[in-house]
């Protein structure tokens, strides 16, 4: 297996989105250590994270752009020299505003990472493979999450905070060289040199609409459900502790096993019908959490993170076996509104929480849950007319 391409190609790619999302993950942690060494607020101190989901929001588009238009290998080298780079001037920063711009530096230049990859692999791989290694790149996505916070706040001492920023930028840099060097050629469109797609074009195709909506809605009930599960579980009838909270945080590992499963679940039975049966999981999840028992809230979470990998490994795989061009525009737009719902849900939960409690964000949560519900199943009726 070892010397099987597809088998190098996607170690490579969950090398370098691991790096990527551990990179972003970074300061999450340590947040506390920030406030108090530059004597700033919590809201300061957050931008250190903030100020990277800035930058990728802002440099989605454009970097989506370049996709259509350039070889990929060198794009992503030159993303990840800029970002190790910054990695290493926010490992040596001695003030907070000059810490908070190398971070938004690399947020600018990770879709370079990020989008220009999943485009480049759309390009490269056949279609009955595409959702294997899409699978790859979303377990990447949980395992950079999880190095992150790993790195920042448990590995090493909080108080060492530059050093992690340095070890982070050292595994960026060395998964960058291994992808410029190990990755297939791109020998995508050998009859042109730019590919003609506008933004408009993959943006009103409803086809490809709903599917960005798919990632938006999957990840506005996750973020949700992650973001003020703590405070469901420090309070009655739990109180539980913060570390029992961390701990049961760790079913987030799940997304490692489900990413490359889904890919080939879409495979067996189409994208769509993985849609459905990834929302209905999902679904089941939520409800689980209202019962209040500890192994139903390790068990929801299984069933909570189960579901949102397995509808976000099928709808990016749905997207790029739709399009024969436009694919780093239709990427980018599918991550934008990936984020957005992330936001968007963190945002309304907060309301449903003050509002209803845990019930309130719940309720919410499975309102969401129909975008995906249903654009599966519309995917399933597409495809019985479109074998």
């Amino acid at each position: 297996m070892a010397h099987d391409p597809l088998f190098r190609l996607q170690w490579l790619v969950f090398a370098l989105a691991s790096a990527v999302f551990t990179t972003v993950y970074i300061p999450q942690p340590v947040l506390p250590m920030l406030r108090q060494q530059f004597g700033v607020g919590e809201g300061a101190a957050s931008w250190t994270v903030s100020a990277v989901v800035l930058g990728m929001a802002l440099a989605n588009l454009p970097f989506g752009a370049l996709a259509d238009r350039l070889p990929i290998r060198p794009i992503l080298l030159t993303g990840g020299l800029v970002i190790a780079a910054a990695g290493l001037a926010s490992a040596l920063a001695p003030t907070l505003p000059l810490l908070v711009a190398a971070r938004f530096i690399q947020g600018l230049f990770i879709p370079a990472l990020t989008t220009c990859l999943v485009a480049y692999l759309a390009r490269v791989m056949p279609a009955e493979r595409l959702n294997v290694v899409m699978g790859s790149y979303v377990s990447a996505t949980v395992v950079g999450g999880l190095a992150g916070r790993l790195i920042g706040g448990f590995i090493l001492p909080a108080a060492h905070w530059r050093w992690a920023f340095l070890v982070a930028a050292l595994l960026l840099l060395a998964a960058t060289l291994a992808a410029a060097v190990g990755l297939p050629r791109d020998l995508a469109r050998p009859h042109a040199t730019r590919d003609a797609t506008r933004f408009r074009d993959v943006l009103f195709r409803h086809d490809l609409f709903r599917l960005y909506c798919v990632g938006g809605g999957s990840f506005f009930v996750f973020s949700s459900v992650f973001n003020y599960m703590p405070f469901y579980l420090h309070g009655a009838p739990f109180h539980w502790s913060t570390r029992a909270v961390t701990l049961l945080y760790l079913s987030y590992v799940m997304g490692i096993v489900v990413g490359p499963l889904a890919g080939k679940l879409s495979n067996r039975v189409g994208n769509g019908t993985a849609m459905v049966l990834g929302a209905l999981v999902f679904g089941a999840g939520l409800a689980v959490t209202l019962v209040p028992q500890g192994w139903a809230m390790a068990l929801a979470l299984a069933l909570v993170c189960t579901g949102f990998f397995t509808l976000h490994a099928s709808a990016a795989g749905a997207l790029n076996r739709k399009l024969s061009a436009g694919r780093g525009r239709a990427n980018a737009f599918y991550v934008l509104f990936y984020y957005l719902g992330g936001a968007a849900g963190i945002t309304l939960s907060g309301h449903a929480y003050q509002a209803g409690g845990w019930h309130g964000v719940v309720a919410l949560a499975g309102v969401a849950l129909l975008v995906p519900l249903s654009t599966g199943i519309l995917e399933m009726r597409a495809g019985r007319w479109h074998p």
